[in-house]
């Protein structure tokens, strides 16, 4: 391990193999920090806070301190738990969850840029890019590879398919279907997300189907029931198709359509 001599570090608090800890760090009694995971100058880590292997945690990042909600009470026992190969950028801030025993989730390989927010009981999946100042408030969910734009907010219990994008400034207040675009203040869907899908290596027979697919669920005039219904019977099944009807299916918040 390289420690600078001016980071402060529990010694109750489990390091793995080759951890790099800055200058003037702090690191908590409960922490737990992943084999080769590099903490840059002036990060909290703090909480029962736990954090997999080879992450990048730069300058001012705080980990673990108690969620800005109302509801948390003193002596709460929640948890962060963070996947591996993740890059946390300059004075990111990310909350443990709200509720004795509960969790903020984040997976592996995610990039959070500087300023972005991940509130209590949020659960982020893998691949997925937060911009600058993005904010994800309370019990949010982001599935794989979304990409959400700088300044981006997302409103609490919303869910973000997967290989969905959101364009900067915008503000998602329902929830975001999935390998679909959305941009405007008020997060509009604007298209297929073609370029995602192809790099995510999504054949074009399938694309296609999913056009076909969201012109019926966004397009058409038909109810959402109506048109879930015309799409298991018109659209060829898939994984894709399959999972949009059951995002559909299963939201709460209402789609944003």
């Amino acid at each position: 391990m390289k420690i600078h001599k001016t980071a402060i570090v529990d010694p109750k608090a489990k390091l793995g193999k080759n951890v790099e800890v800055g200058p003037y760090s702090t690191i908590g009694p409960n922490v737990t920090i992943g084999l080769g995971t590099k903490i840059g100058q002036a990060c909290r880590l703090e909480g029962f806070t736990s954090i997999g292997k080879n992450c990048q945690i730069f300058t001012g990042a705080v980990i673990g301190s108690p969620p800005q909600d109302l509801k948390f009470k003193k002596g709460m026992k929640s948890f962060i738990k963070i996947g591996d190969n993740n890059v946390i950028r300059e004075y990111v801030t990310i909350n443990p969850g709200t509720g004795e025993g509960e969790t903020t989730v984040i997976g592996n390989d995610n990039l959070l840029m500087a300023y972005s927010h991940v509130a209590h009981n949020c659960r982020i999946g893998n691949g997925v890019i937060m911009a600058n100042v993005a904010t994800l408030a309370g019990h949010v969910i982001l599935e794989d590879k979304v990409v959400i734009g700088g300044l981006g907010g997302i409103h609490q219990f919303v869910r973000v398919g997967t290989l969905s994008i959101i364009g900067g400034c915008s503000k998602a207040a329902q929830d975001i279907l999935p390998y679909y675009l959305y941009d405007g203040q008020r997060a509009t869907p604007r298209g297929l997300n073609i370029i995602g899908l192809k790099r995510a290596g999504v054949s074009l027979e399938v694309r296609e189907n999913l056009k076909k697919s969201f012109k019926l669920l966004l397009n058409s005039g038909l109810s959402i029931p109506n048109a879930l219904k015309k799409i298991k019977e018109e659209v060829p099944p898939g994984k894709e198709i399959a999972h949009l009807l059951e995002f559909v299916r299963a939201s709460k918040r209402g789609i944003a359509r």
